[in-house]
């Protein structure tokens, strides 16, 4: 729980479900992989060292209790400042390993912090749709406090909850994106990150407000960003620059996050803090096997600089652009 954090579209994160480990009492934050994007979660790093030690596996789930933190729970309602809140940016609140009962507790608090906006990003995007279509879900977030006495009290869906699914390629977009459009929501967002291969949003159709349209045509807001920490993989400008052209096009909001642990250099241009600089390891070609060469183009190399000093200027300028 942090009120104000460093991840760049939001001002703060949330994250009333813990992990406890059942044999050594340490507390922490637990998920699973679902594709190739949690190769390297960040937040799986973050339990190894200062939560419970225990992998982000589906076989060590029985290893751990999921339970809320009832005073993280209530934080939200103790803010007055309006915030941007990134909801359980430590897991998945649609994780299988979650259960009904306590999505509708966090729900719940959402329902009575009006003055903020909950950022929900999922890869389940097939459970929320599922979980927010319910019929009988508002009235059981409704039942979790005495404010909300019936659902007639309750808005819903909550007109200050943003659901988005995070996308890492083509494949993926193709899967969570769709089941994004058909969940009832406030503002829908995608977040390419890490971005790990080309992907059009445009060119996956969907039943949109005039038949069949482009899924961008339909979203609220897209963020892109590269890959951070040990291990991390270069993300292609070309990549980055292609769902930025195709937001611009659909006039969507755009937000260009970081580059990453790796900055791209094109190296017959000036490309400043590219070059080597001291501290600072030379140029690495070792990702010459993750693109064909005709894709990397004759001036292509990468720096590993780290997000910090990679940044995440797009072009020459900052995307920083959200929904109204």
């Amino acid at each position: 729980m942090a009120d104000g954090t460093g991840i760049e579209w939001a001002d703060a994160t949330w994250n009333p479900i813990r992990a406890r480990d059942r044999d050594t009492g340490k507390i922490g934050w637990f998920c699973t992989h679902a594709s190739d994007g949690c190769r390297f979660c960040y937040a799986e790093t973050f339990n190894h060292r200062l939560g419970t030690g225990i992998a982000y596996r589906a076989q060590d789930a029985a290893r751990i209790e999921i339970f809320i933190d009832e005073k993280i729970l209530a934080q939200p309602l103790h803010w007055h400042r309006p915030r941007k809140i990134f909801t359980l940016s430590m897991s998945d609140l649609f994780g299988e390993f979650v259960p009904d009962a306590l999505i509708d507790r966090v729900f719940a608090i959402m329902a009575l912090a009006p003055q903020h906006n909950f950022l929900v990003l999922t890869k389940r995007a097939r459970r929320m749709r599922e979980y927010v279509s319910d019929e009988q879900t508002p009235y059981r977030i409704a039942r979790e406090s005495d404010a909300l006495s019936s659902a007639g009290a309750l808005e819903w869906p909550l007109p200050n909850c943003w659901k988005g699914v995070s996308v890492e390629d083509q494949p993926r977009a193709d899967e969570r994106i769709p089941e994004l459009l058909a969940t009832p929501a406030a503002k829908r967002f995608v977040s390419c990150e890490p971005l790990l291969g080309p992907t059009g949003l445009d060119l996956i159709p969907v039943a949109g407000t005039f038949g069949i349209e482009p899924a961008i045509a339909e979203l609220d807001w897209v963020i892109a960003g590269g890959e951070s920490g040990p291990g991390a993989r270069p993300m292609h400008p070309d990549w980055a620059r292609s769902l930025r052209d195709q937001c611009v096009a659909a006039g969507v909001p755009f937000f260009f996050k970081q580059w990453g642990e790796w900055h791209p250099c094109e190296i017959y241009d000036d490309c400043g803090p590219c070059y080597p600089m001291p501290g600072h390891a030379p140029f690495d070609s070792w990702t010459a096997p993750l693109f064909a060469p005709d894709d990397r183009g004759p001036g292509w190399n990468w720096r590993r600089l780290g997000k910090k000093a990679a940044g995440r200027r797009l072009d020459g300028r900052e995307w920083s652009e959200m929904p109204a």
